[in-house]
């Protein structure tokens, strides 16, 4: 019971920005559009979200994380856009556009740390995601341990918020047309949808999850902002979209999965079937599996039937 108490909540707060970013994802590929920039948009995401946390903090207080996930979202979306412009407007190839956000976003963040505070890292931030106890379900016996104890409030919340995509996604009339768009986007537009303005609307979406989800990373997990703050959790997000075929519920428990493989690395010692196990064995693990489910599921998983496909309204 005590390994689940020190597994589960680790596991929560790794797994929180993956669900986040994967499900940004999920919306940005119904669409039809491909973003291999979500590595770049947690980047930017973390970036502003510890930016405003150190200038905020004395103000805002213990609110201080809460809003910078918002303002994060915000500067998320807005990096979000260049590649809307660049794959919906100029029909750019949608890989060649994400992986440019991915190039992009760390220079040029690196390069603001730099001029706002003279040095290639900021400072700790005061205010993070700390540890949460529920009332009344923490005080429950053997369970209450495990999971509503010295645990992850946001990690509950990205949860709770897969359901609420995934009824937006499939049970509301803006998921059907976003569905439709991404699967056919001539017979969408007959039906007098405006595909553009559908693929805009899903890239901007993932654009804020995204960056909220870089910077849920960079407050719980780094607690500052360098260039090692996001290194990876951008493509675990995209593998964990793919192996959850596109779906938000599956993205946040493929997520769940690598969340958990991703806190070995780090409380591995304190678990005694693993302790022997050299660490830096458990830090590659997140990234071995995630390619091993790239390879074993990325050619069986059928996404979108236009995703990547740049629309031409005139044909």
């Amino acid at each position: 019971m005590n390994m689940f108490a020190i597994l589960v909540p680790s596991m929560l707060v790794y797994a929180a920005p993956l669900i986040l970013t994967s499900i940004g994802g999920v919306f940005s590929e119904r669409s039809g559009v491909v973003n291999v920039g979500l590595e770049g948009i947690m980047v930017i995401g973390a970036f502003t979200g510890i930016v405003f946390n150190l200038e905020m903090a004395e103000n805002l207080g213990k609110a201080t994380p809460w809003i910078a996930l918002l303002m994060a979202g915000i500067a998320g979306l807005a990096f979000s856009l260049i590649h809307a412009v660049a794959t919906v407007n100029f029909r750019a190839d949608h890989v060649v556009s994400g992986t440019v956000l991915n190039l992009m976003a760390p220079a040029l963040a690196v390069f603001l740390t730099k001029v706002f505070y003279g040095k290639g890292q900021t400072d700790n931030i005061r205010h993070a995601f700390g540890k949460f106890n529920f009332p009344v379900l923490a005080d429950l016996p053997v369970i209450g341990d495990i999971f509503f104890k010295n645990t992850s409030l946001a990690g509950y919340l990205t949860v709770a918020f897969a359901f609420v995509a995934w009824y937006i996604l499939y049970k509301t009339r803006f998921g059907l047309r976003l569905r439709s768009v991404g699967e056919h986007p001539q017979a969408a537009d007959t039906l007098g949808i405006n595909v553009y303005l559908m693929k805009y609307l899903g890239i901007m979406i993932s654009g804020f999850l995204g960056g909220m989800g870089g910077a849920l990373y960079a407050q719980s997990v780094s607690v500052n902002f360098a260039v090692t703050t996001i290194l990876g959790p951008g493509f675990i997000a995209l593998a964990a979209m793919i192996f959850g075929r596109w779906n938000p519920i599956g993205a946040m428990l493929s997520s769940l999965f690598f969340g958990l493989s991703q806190s070995l690395a780090v409380i591995g010692g304190q678990i005694s079937f693993l302790s022997k196990v050299p660490t830096v064995y458990l830090q590659m693990a997140p990234y071995l599996l995630t390619i091993i489910v790239l390879a074993a599921f990325f050619g069986k998983a059928v996404g979108p039937k236009a995703g990547g496909v740049n629309y031409i309204k005139s044909k």
